[in-house]
């Protein structure tokens, strides 16, 4: 861990908001997709996003939620652009649904923020039998992304402005299973750990964003990935029906 006020190459540290690291920037004609985006982490992201001109597709589990959350940010910025798209990170048939649906609506994607997850639930199985966390924190994320890749590819070639995925992680990759990810027992219910459990699916998000950096390093489609940390906090509910991330917007290549 590291000290809230200490600041880095970037200038900010952990206890800087996206309204400052952001100020300046002018985001007009980028979209991004936020997961996630219904509460806490994902509501500010899409607020700050959208309070720098950029359209913003709030997917959410949720819609009447997400609803709620976009009427509330265009009473306070009525000029910006926000659509809300249904997505469940638990559920496959979901996200091959709304990646299916973005792509009909022929939408840019510029910025694809992989915000939304769950922690230290107790033991279930997704729709797809796959352990809970491990399905909606790196399964569904990781499908979505590969769904998505291409649109932003044909983006970064129209608009000539190369693309960002951000995914979420957490120091909590630290406490995974002293084995690593098991995948010979992501279903094992009588070994299962709330917290490892937690710990493996953010350990998987890091090693995902680091595999996409090494396949995309000689592209010129993506200016990078990033695996950001939970450094800054505000109020986020964590238990199954909610989000929980925490981008930091200011390593964000506009």
């Amino acid at each position: 861990m590291w000290p809230f006020w200490w600041k880095g190459a970037s200038g900010f540290s952990a206890r800087s908001t996206a309204e400052e690291v952001t100020h300046g920037i002018d985001g007009t004609g980028l979209t991004a997709v936020v997961t996630g985006a219904s509460s806490g982490i994902g509501e500010e992201t899409t607020r700050v996003l959208a309070l720098r001109g950029v359209h913003v597709v709030m997917a959410v589990r949720n819609i009447e939620s997400g609803n709620q959350v976009r009427e509330k940010i265009l009473k306070e910025i009525p000029e910006t652009k926000i659509d809300v798209m249904k997505l469940d990170l638990s559920s496959m048939v979901s996200i091959r649904s709304f990646a299916s649906g973005y792509k009909s609506l022929d939408l840019p994607l510029n910025l694809l923020i992989n915000n939304a997850g769950i922690m230290a639930c107790p033991f279930m199985l997704s729709s797809d039998k796959f352990e809970l966390q491990f399905a909606t924190n790196h399964l569904g994320h990781f499908l979505l992304t590969n769904l998505l890749l291409e649109t932003m590819k044909k983006t970064a070639n129209e608009s000539n402005r190369e693309g960002r995925i951000v995914i979420v992680s957490s120091e909590g990759h630290r406490f995974a299973y002293g084995e690593g990810i098991r995948f010979d027992k992501i279903n094992d219910e009588a070994s299962y750990n709330t917290l490892q459990a937690y710990g493996q699916s953010k350990l998987c998000n890091i090693l995902h964003a680091s595999e996409l950096a090494r396949k995309f390093k000689v592209k010129s489609y993506f200016a990078g990935t990033s695996c950001e940390h939970h450094c800054q906090f505000t109020s986020s509910r964590i238990h199954y029906d909610q989000s929980f991330a925490l981008p930091q917007l200011h390593k964000y290549n506009w």
